[in-house]
């Protein structure tokens, strides 16, 4: 098998050959994005899930549907370190001259651009040599407060978006970083929007703690959003997600094989793409020998085979997995004996439970 067409995408937010067993979070997120274009009240969405499980991925293909409706979308991670204006205003500015590029002149999307002057320079955004090309409009967006001042400039961009007939989405991953007042002002923005019937709409992504953090910052966040857990991919779905593309590749996987990689991985997204395509390097070898063997010299299956013979190799690689366990090395740093006995004690490494556990539990110390 020819390593250059190796099918599998093992990476961060990498979209998968094959999207299997998502189909629920994406009709709701088509259903939503139907509604809220239509003029329509609809939730937004909260993914919620661990590391791995293809969150990313899911903002991404929610992205690129909006835009088949006739969105403007944009992606956005929340950096742990930066304010939510920060890395907001340069990707709104592009969507309003965008909407307001047309022959017509839209007032809404002028006065959504002034509101946008105003709420970077209440809040200091620095953003290099940036022109807004409007005067300021004084009273909008430029308290200083981030809850007034952010619906202010989230319906003035809605706004915007219903004078040219269109809307916007705004996908933002890694949520749980956005700092509480931040996460509160979104909150309280989407709220005033929903009750408009303006067409824009919120979706993000996020660790399971967002849920509590949303709760915490606004009661009615549970109200405004729905919280689809994304988590391991249920057993047919995680052999589709290894076999789908290796079929389309002319590969076949033997059951024996598909069962171990799925047993292994428990079904985690991330996991299963790293096995797919370090199974499909060391079916390399293996490959050739079988037909020498097999069919003679120079002679090849019509459909060759990943065999449990070739899987098995992907667990002892350390091209970018542990041999022993499949953690990223880089969130395993070499640890003395004594922590290393208290990481497999506390369930840090490696749990016998399938649950999530709490960050709290797995610091407190053990006795010796």
């Amino acid at each position: 098998m020819d390593p250059m067409r190796n099918p599998y995408a093992p990476g961060a937010g990498t979209s998968p050959p094959e999207l299997a067993g998502r189909d629920g979070v994406l009709a709701e997120a088509n259903v939503t994005l139907g509604r809220i274009r239509a003029g329509k009240p609809a939730k937004g969405q909260m993914l919620l899930g661990l590391r791995g499980v293809g969150k990313t991925v899911l903002l991404n293909r929610i992205e690129r549907m909006a835009r088949d409706h006739g969105y403007h979308g944009l992606l956005v991670e929340a950096p742990e370190d930066r304010r939510l204006p920060e890395f907001l205003v340069p990707p709104l500015r592009k969507v309003l001259l965008e909407i307001d590029s047309g022959e017509k002149v839209r007032s809404a999307a002028r006065a959504a651009i002034r509101a946008l002057r105003n709420f970077a320079s209440a809040f200091r955004v620095a953003v290099g040599e940036m022109e807004f090309g409007v005067e300021k409009a004084r009273g909008v967006a430029d308290s200083g407060n981030m809850e007034s001042d952010l619906t202010d400039l989230l319906v003035a961009v809605a706004e915007a978006a219903r004078e040219s007939d269109t809307a916007v989405a705004l996908l933002i991953d890694e949520v749980q970083y956005l700092q509480p007042g931040d996460l509160a002002a979104l909150i309280v923005a989407l709220h005033r929007i929903g009750q408009r019937e303006l067409p824009l709409t919120i979706f993000g992504a996020g660790l399971p703690q967002l849920a509590g953090l949303a709760g915490e910052a606004k009661s009615y966040a549970e109200r405004l959003f729905a919280y689809p857990d994304v988590g391991p991919l249920g057993t047919e779905a995680a052999k589709d997600a290894l076999r789908a593309p290796a079929l389309r590749s002319g590969v076949e996987y033997d059951d024996d094989a598909l069962e171990m990689i799925v047993t292994q991985t428990r079904g985690y997204p991330y996991f299963l793409q790293e096995w797919g395509s370090h199974a499909w390097r060391a079916a390399l070898a293996d490959h050739a020998g079988r037909c020498g063997a097999r069919y003679g010299a120079g002679a090849r299956p019509s459909r060759r085979r990943v065999l449990p013979g070739a899987a098995g190799p992907a667990q002892s690689t350390r091209e970018g997995v542990h041999a022993r366990d499949g953690q990223p090395r880089c969130r395993s740093p070499p640890l003395g004996r004594h922590r290393r006995e208290d990481g497999r004690a506390r369930g840090v490494r490696r749990s016998h439970s399938p649950q999530p556990h709490r960050q709290g539990d797995a610091l407190q110390p053990r006795a010796r």
